[in-house]
Order: C-alpha cells, then sequence, then structure tokens
C-alpha cells in the first residue's frame, strides 16, 4: 500500500487531479458485455483484495483495513451497477444479467461475512493504531461479521449462507413480478369525464371504441383524483391493488419463512429484532410501539377530515356510509377545490415537466451551493435519461443521470439508486433517479415527489468524498434516511421558490396567494394520511413479526384497525407491496424519518429558505458527512441540541385553516 494512501485516509483527502465519470457503452449493443466486465470485474478486485488481506494478516493496522476498504469498494462498485441496470434497461436481456450479477454480488459478500480467517484478522486489529474514522469502520465492521454469524459453527455458518443466497432469489423474483405487472382498465370514453384535456388527449380510443388505462403511476394518479365516474376508479384501483398477485403470494410467504429462519438462527426473536438492532429504534417492539404512538396521535384529526369527506360525498351519493378508498383521492381534491379554492387542474398547469426539471437544479444548486451541467453527449440506457455534472466550487463531485418517465420493464416506483459510491480521491459519486413522471404537466405531489427523491440523490453526492465506502452516500440508519429527503419537499411548498420555475403558458409565474391555499388545502387529510402510512408499517412489522398462511386476512385485519378507509374486497395489497423487499420489517421509517424531518426543517428560516449560513450548514452538517457519524449526533450536530418529536406534533395536530 503506498505511503500516501495508508497515511491520508481521512474524510475529505482528495488528488489534484480531477476524476473522470465512469465510462458507459457508447452504444445500444454494448450493455450486456459492460454489465459483465464491470460486475465481473470489481468482484475480482473484491477477492484480489481480501486475498493480499489474507496473505499478510500481520499488516499494520491502517494497511489491514485500508485492503478491507478496497474490498469494499470494488464489492460497492458490483453492485451498484447490477442493481441499478435490474431495474432500468429497457432490454430484457441486460436486467437478467444484472440479476445475474446481484446474485454474484451477493453470493461473494455472503462468503466473506462468513470467512471465519477473515473476521480473525479484522478481530485482530489494533484499534489504537487507527484515526476516528478508521475505529469507526472497524467497530461497525466486526459487528456486522458477528450479525452475519461469523461467529457460529460451520453448519448454522453453511445454512447462513444458503438462507441468505435463497434470500437474493426470492426478493429478485417479488420485485420481478410487480415491476412486469402492467395491467388495464378499458373504459368508455364518456368515463373520462373530468380528466385534464392534456391527458385525455393522450389517452385516445381504440378500434374497439373505449379508452386503455394502465396501472403505471401516471395514469393512476390523475385518474383516482380527477375522475368523476366512481366506478371506473374503483375498477383501476382493483387492478392497482392486485398487482403481481397471485404470482407474488407463494413469493412472500418464502421469503417471510427464510429471513425468520435466518433471524432465530442468529438468536433472535424474530426478523424485527434482528433488523432493528442496527437502526435509530433499536428494538423490533418498538417498530410496534411507535406504530400505536403515531396512529393514537393522527386519530383525531384523521377522523375529522374524513368526516368531511364523507359528508361531500353524501352530496352525491346520499345512500353512501363509508368513504372507500377509491373516493378518497378525488373527493379530497373536491374537498380542496371547494372549500380551500385549490383546483389541481389549474395548479397543474403551472407544472411543466422540463421546466420543473430546470427549477429543481436551480433551487437546489443555489440552495447547497452547487452547480450543475448538462453532459448532451454522454453514453446513457434509454435515450430519457439526463446526464449533468455536479460541481462544488468549482470541482466537479460528482455525476448525476435522471431517469424520470415510464417504459415497460422498469422500476414502477421513484428511488434513487447508485451507479457508484464516490471515494475521495478515487472515484466520483454517481447517482441515479429513477421515476414515473409524465412528459407534459406534473401534479403538485410529483412535483414534491421529485423533490424528495433528488433529496436522495444529493444526499448520494455530498457525502461521496469520503475515503471509507463505509461512510460514502446515503449510509446512515435506514430510518434516518429519508428525514433529509422529506426535508427538501418543503422547498416545493413555498411561494418564493416556486415562482422561480413553476409558470403557466402564458409565462405568468403561480401566485403566492394560490401556493398559500395549496398549502392550507394540503394540510387536509394529513391525519388519515398518517393513519394509512401506520397501516403499511403494521403490514410490513406484523408479516414479518408472525408466521402466517394467509396474508390477505392479515392486511385486511390490520387496514381496518388502522387505516380510516375499509379494505376492498378482492384485493391483495401485499403481493405489490414493494417495499416488502427493500425495507422489510421496516417500513416504519418513513414517519419515523419524518418526525425528524420536521424538527430539522425548524432550523431553516420559513421567510428565507436559501438563508445561507443555515441551508451550508446543514449540508456540511448533515448530507456531507454520509455515514461518518451515527444519525442522532449527526442531528445534534446540526441543530446544537438533541432531535425533539414537538415539531411534528404541532404540525400534525394542527387543523388546516380553510
Amino acid at each position: 500500500m503506498p505511503p500516501s494512501r495508508r497515511r491520508g485516509y481521512r474524510a475529505g483527502v482528495t488528488t489534484s487531479t480531477p476524476l473522470s465519470a465512469l465510462p458507459l457503452p457508447p452504444t445500444d449493443e454494448g450493455w450486456e458485455e459492460w454489465l459483465a466486465q464491470r460486475c465481473d470485474g470489481q468482484l475480482e478486485q473484491a477477492r484480489t483484495a481480501v486475498e493480499q488481506l489474507k496473505a499478510d494478516p500481520g499488516a499494520d493496522a491502517v494497511t489491514v483495513l485500508a485492503r478491507w476498504n478496497d474490498a469494499s469498494i470494488a464489492l460497492g462498485n458490483a453492485f451498484a451497477a447490477a442493481s441499478l441496470m435490474s431495474q432500468v434497461h429497457p432490454r430484457e436481456a441486460v436486467r437478467t444479467r444484472a440479476e445475474a450479477a446481484e446474485q454474484a454480488a451477493h453470493k461473494l459478500s455472503t462468503d466473506l461475512s462468513l470467512d471465519r480467517a477473515l473476521f480473525d484478522i479484522l478481530a485482530a486489529v489494533d484499534a489504537d493504531a487507527l484515526d476516528e474514522g478508521g475505529q469507526r469502520v472497524l467497530r461497525l465492521t466486526l459487528r456486522d461479521f458477528r450479525r452475519s454469524g461469523v461467529d457460529r459453527d460451520e453448519a448454522t455458518r453453511e445454512r447462513l449462507r444458503a438462507l441468505a443466497e435463497r434470500e437474493t432469489l426470492v426478493g429478485q423474483e417479488f420485485s420481478k413480478n410487480i415491476r412486469d405487472d402492467v395491467r388495464r382498465v378499458h373504459l368508455e370514453p364518456e368515463q373520462l369525464a373530468g380528466m385534464p384535456k392534456d391527458w385525455v388527449d393522450a389517452h385516445p380510443v381504440g378500434e374497439d371504441g373505449r379508452v386503455e388505462v394502465t396501472t403505471d403511476y401516471p395514469d393512476v394518479v390523475p385518474f383516482m383524483s380527477f375522475a368523476r365516474d366512481h366506478t371506473a376508479r374503483a375498477a383501476l384501483r382493483t387492478e392497482f391493488l392486485n398487482r403481481a398477485w397471485p404470482a407474488n403470494d407463494g413469493v412472500l410467504k418464502e421469503l417471510l419463512a427464510l429471513r425468520a429462519e435466518h433471524a432465530s438462527l442468529l438468536g433472535y426473536d424474530g426478523w424485527p429484532d434482528y433488523d432493528a438492532e442496527i437502526k435509530m429504534i433499536g428494538r423490533g417492539a418498538a417498530i410496534g410501539e411507535f406504530i400505536d404512538e403515531i396512529a393514537a396521535l393522527a386519530g383525531e384529526s384523521g377522523r375529522r377530515d374524513v368526516a368531511v369527506l364523507l359528508a361531500r360525498l353524501q352530496q352525491d351519493r346520499p345512500g353512501d356510509t363509508t368513504v372507500a378508498g377509491s373516493d378518497a383521492a378525488y373527493y379530497a381534491e373536491v374537498i380542496r377545490r371547494e372549500n380551500f379554492d385549490v383546483d389541481a387542474q389549474t395548479v397543474r398547469t403551472y407544472f411543466d415537466f422540463a421546466a420543473v426539471r430546470q427549477g429543481l437544479l436551480d433551487v437546489t444548486g443555489r440552495l447547497f451551493g452547487l452547480d450543475y451541467r448538462r453532459v448532451e453527449d454522454a453514453p446513457v440506457w434509454h435515450e430519457d435519461v439526463a446526464v449533468y455534472d455536479v460541481l462544488l466550487d468549482g470541482e466537479a463531485i460528482g455525476r448525476i443521470h435522471l431517469d424520470l418517465h415510464p417504459r415497460e420493464g422498469k422500476y414502477k416506483h421513484a428511488a434513487q439508486f447508485d451507479l457508484q459510491p464516490g471515494i475521495a480521491g478515487r472515484q466520483l459519486a454517481e447517482g441515479v433517479l429513477v421515476c414515473n413522471f409524465p412528459r407534459g404537466l406534473m401534479e403538485h405531489s410529483d412535483v414534491v415527489t421529485l423533490f424528495h427523491e433528488f433529496g436522495h440523490l444529493v444526499h448520494h453526492v455530498l457525502a461521496g468524498r469520503h475515503p471509507w465506502a463505509r461512510f460514502s452516500g446515503v449510509a446512515t440508519e435506514w430510518d434516518f434516511v429519508e428525514a433529509p429527503s422529506q426535508m427538501l419537499e418543503e422547498w416545493a411548498w413555498d411561494a418564493t421558490v416556486l415562482r422561480t420555475f413553476a409558470r403557466n403558458a402564458a409565462g405568468e409565474p403561480i401566485p403566492a396567494e394560490l401556493v398559500a391555499r395549496m398549502k392550507a388545502a394540503d394540510d387536509f387529510g394529513k391525519g388519515y394520511l398518517a393513519r394509512t402510512q401506520m397501516f403499511y408499517a403494521a403490514v410490513s412489522y406484523r408479516l414479518h413479526r408472525e408466521q402466517v398462511e394467509d396474508t390477505t386476512a392479515v392486511v385486511r385485519s390490520l387496514q381496518e384497525h388502522y387505516d380510516l378507509f375499509p379494505y376492498t374486497e378482492g384485493t391483495h395489497f401485499q403481493a405489490a407491496f414493494g417495499h416488502l423487499e427493500g425495507y422489510s420489517s421496516a417500513y416504519y421509517t418513513y414517519m419515523w424519518s419524518l418526525v425528524i424531518a420536521k424538527d430539522l426543517f425548524s432550523a431553516f428560516d420559513k421567510d428565507d429558505l436559501f438563508a445561507d449560513t443555515t441551508a451550508l450548514r446543514y449540508r456540511d452538517r448533515i448530507l456531507a458527512a454520509g455515514g461518518s457519524k451515527d444519525a442522532a449526533d449527526l442531528v445534534e450536530d446540526f441543530l446544537g441540541r438533541p432531535y425533539s418529536p414537538e415539531a411534528f406534533r404541532r404540525w400534525l395536530e394542527e387543523a388546516p385553516q380553510a
């Protein structure tokens, strides 16, 4: 290991030579070969680094940990490329090859985590010979080895290895079934009454005289909000809730059983206990307690607003006594229009996709001191992808790829994926935003989602300048990772911010008074939306805590207990609840993070969200810090005190002001 490498493992260390972006295939035909070279090559580099480490077990502490870091960087590179391409590449053959590469990366990761000789070398490292960052890396690495079962007997380790490999395969199958199952309803033209003209124009009448509407988000979201025909809304919602059913019924049961056995072999009382141990929440049982606490806190507000929905629905359908899930979004829009003077169809005329995308870059650039430069000739996997270099003080610190429209075979939700982790002096942080937005006018809810997901992307880039792979990017505890993104949503609700890019076809900026009404209207329903989130969190937690044969019965029971909208007969929400694969038992993290996000936002000047001092302190102490500290310590560094739930409680309890 060169002396400069051995002595230079400190956060923020960079070289004077500019780093280059990761080379991607220049043609559509080169992706399978590129993927094989990238993933197989990086896995081989990881093996070589480990072999060097094991060949010289008596090396000094800095050298041992540096070689482990080399292996971690290479393994992370392989994972990033494989995971991304399995979800976004337009060709099935490339996605399949990426899934195989992801399986190989998981296998190597599992093999290393169960390698007792490797663990013994790392456990023998003299922590006192390392700087503070190295000590943290060593401590977390040894913890992860023990959680993998490396100190168990050989038979147990082999069973854990088999379980981990099977969990990967089953998890991939679960996600693939969701990704590939796009359902459709065929409606009479008159059933599109209430839909925006541009949406109707994009859905022409077919040869059979009917209109096809899919379960992809650019169809579902506006249709559930604006379509007047409640039978059409109900039909589309039923199809949406039944995606990947029955294909994922057995797949999900197997995944849950594998995780339960995995946790049991390691001595935990179920998967939630195993999973929660390394999160801020700490205990599996605390997940259930948190869900019940939020449900109780949101109860009064939620029931109050559902009663408003029901009263308005009964003006149209006097015999109805409940608000169905297919009615909730529609009548929420009616209430916002009639009670708050906010017409979502008027609002959307201010949010042209291209202007919103540029506005997002302008806003976050100003906020965090970043410049984004479009790379017009960058190779991409699909023509929709827009590429930008990210610069800080004139220096390129990363590259982002925006893949924002739906297509067949693509990931169906909204998320940030890594293309490669950033490592100080070695490789640029590259991230990808994967969403499914319309190409024309956007709902304001889409704008909020775009700001949210971009929060993950800027977090990934800004935290991509650490020497340790362990600290790079969004590397904090998993129940904190949503907090920075949820906080960035606040900028999508500020009139001054929105008026910098939100303009109608005549070039007029969105009126500040309209934004004020939008904010007031958005407060309507926050209680019942929180209860729905707790229903989702309870599904995530309870399906992992209890082994059941009929998952639909559990979902139905939990919806009746937590949600303020009834179960939709004949549906199987859990089959397409993709977060069960990634978040497993920890979907509660969205609300846990929101509690912290509201507290983080309390530090900003609400009259000037671009205030440099606060924004840059937040950038440096929360985002750029990556995983270099525990999340609670990062928050305390920024706020000057431990985080508190009071800002969240005040927000949730405040009644909307019409």
